[in-house]
């Protein structure tokens, strides 16, 4: 509660006191109850961006520094000193760590603690020129903290993990960097007889998936063979028939009592026409 909430109790206290001595009016009393919790009311809901980030997460540390300036490739070391940002107190010459050597492994032990040492905290840095503006603009405040609260809700990893998050801000509200680490919970992986049985099921979708794959290739050889065997008969009978057509044309004869099909038949079997009486 500010000063001038502080004034309207203490108003609201003296029309008490004048209206016990019968020195003010019932209706005046009421406006100035009304008057005191407006402006408690007031001073409640517009607060400052640290009391909201605080507000929202008990035990979070807030920062004012301007780590924006950090590059990406150092901020994703995993000896960069993030670890000091879940502090109290950050002394600035974090801002200008430099690496030293060759990036350490993240299942190095010293690693792998520094980790450890942050899980289950939130920190963010904010700039002060950001910090200066939201100091006169409760509704970027407002905006800043929804942005930060939206991207902790929508960045978690798989359920039953430790989460810690740290997140720095640039000028204009915007995340410029982040880090969020996950560790414990209770993992469990597949047992034994349920990794057989994934194995045989995997097993016989492979089969299954060739046993298809061979018919199909069968099915496409046996088509194919039947359209040759179609195409050659097609041609044969034409040979046939163009050969008869040049025969019966040339010679004006033909044998009475056979028909095309018969002397088509004949031809395919090697057999000559047999001669008959002449028309």
């Amino acid at each position: 509660m500010d000063i001038n909430s502080l004034s309207g109790v203490a108003s609201t206290y003296s029309y008490a006191n004048q209206i016990r001595n019968k020195s003010v009016s019932s209706s005046d009393f009421a406006n100035s109850l009304k008057e005191a919790y407006s402006i408690d009311k007031s001073a409640s809901t517009e607060l400052g961006f640290e009391d909201m980030w605080k507000t929202k997460f008990p035990g979070a540390k807030y920062h004012v520094m301007d780590a924006s300036a950090i590059s990406q490739g150092v901020w994703e070391r995993n000896d960069f000193p993030f670890e000091k940002f879940f502090e109290d107190d950050v002394d600035e010459s974090v801002l200008n760590w430099k690496p030293m050597g060759q990036d350490p492994d993240m299942d190095d032990s010293s690693v792998q603690s520094r980790l450890d040492s942050t899980l289950g905290g939130k920190a963010i840095v904010v700039p002060p020129e950001l910090e200066e503006k939201m100091k006169n603009n409760p509704e970027l405040a407002q905006k800043v903290m929804d942005k930060v609260d939206s991207f902790i809700a929508n960045h978690p990893t798989r359920p039953g993990r430790v989460l810690s998050y740290l997140i720095a801000l640039d000028e204009n509200g915007d995340i410029a960097h982040f880090r969020v680490t996950g560790g414990g919970g209770h993992i469990s992986g597949p047992s034994e007889e349920e990794l057989k049985q994934f194995e045989e099921e995997q097993k016989a979708k492979r089969e299954k998936k060739a046993k298809q794959e061979r018919e199909n290739i069968e099915r496409s050889q046996e088509a194919a063979v039947e359209r040759r065997r179609i195409q050659e008969e097609i041609y044969h009978r034409k040979s046939i028939e163009a050969v008869l057509n040049e025969q019966m044309l040339g010679s004006g004869t033909f044998a009475f009592g056979d028909t095309p099909e018969s002397m088509l038949a004949a031809y395919g079997v090697g057999l000559s026409i047999p001669n008959g009486s002449d028309l």
